[in-house]
């Protein structure tokens, strides 16, 4: 390979993604901080869905060294990742119409409180529905995904809308449809996914903005500390006794 290994290859394109997020989410990804900053400090409760592997970005922020406390995780059995088995039912489950209105009546999530759904191609019944629902109980819903799919893709819904449609604030992490950054001649098909790798930077400045936008108003962030470290099960025992009635990692 003249340019490069694939592993250089590899680099050069999530660090070009992860530039052009930064330069060109700069105010959606300062809004979507202040949004959850500002749910924080009215006493809402902070929650992230994804299904399959953008479950990875959303579990990420939960219960995490250095994260916000207040984030919780909204699951769906069968998709929150690959260890349902087989792991194809996880993506058919994600076309299934009702079922985010079946979680969404057993969960927590109420009026003032704010979820983040992530989903790259934002296509599915599931992150459709999710959004559409939440906001219809008085949520504040974030959306992460990649815009591209809307304009290049079908829905799956029966409204023919994409997650992107029914958010309050959208960040686009300008993901490629197909979700793959190299091409080679010698390999037949497109390789090397970046969509981790960029949504979880997404998520992590969201976050970082959240706790200095606090912060700057005068709240100390709920932050949680590595237990690896000395006083750290101690802080985190004080935060999570501070804010348990906001916290449903723990029940």
């Amino acid at each position: 390979m003249s340019d490069g290994t694939a592993a250089d290859l590899f680099f050069d394109a999530a660090i070009g993604l992860l530039q052009r997020v930064r330069e060109e989410e700069a105010g959606p990804i300062a809004a979507a901080g202040t949004l959850l900053a500002d749910t924080v400090a009215a006493g809402g409760r902070l929650f992230a869905f994804g299904a399959g592997h953008s479950s990875l970005a959303a579990q990420d922020v939960v219960y995490r060294a250095g994260g916000l406390a207040l984030m919780n995780l909204l699951a769906v059995p069968g998709v929150v990742g690959v260890d349902v088995t087989p792991a194809t039912l996880g993506s058919a489950l994600e076309r299934v119409d009702g079922l985010a209105s079946a979680v969404l009546d057993t969960s927590p999530l109420r009026a003032g409180d704010a979820l983040v759904i992530i989903s790259l191609s934002g296509r599915n019944a599931l992150p459709v529905e999710m959004a559409r629902g939440a906001r219809a109980l008085g949520v504040k819903v974030i959306g992460v995904t990649s815009v591209a799919y809307a304009a290049e893709t079908t829905s799956r819904h029966a409204s023919g809308t994409f997650l992107k449609d029914h958010c309050d604030i959208v960040l686009d992490s300008k993901i490629a449809v197909g979700d793959a950054e190299l091409t080679l001649d010698t390999i037949p098909a497109p390789f090397a996914p970046a969509s981790t790798v960029v949504t979880s930077a997404l998520m992590q400045a969201v976050m970082a903005t959240t706790a200095a936008v606090l912060a700057d108003r005068g709240i100390e962030p709920p932050l949680l500390r590595s237990g690896n470290v000395d006083g750290g099960h101690e802080w985190n025992g004080r935060v999570l006794r501070e804010y348990g009635d906001r916290i449903f990692y723990r029940r």
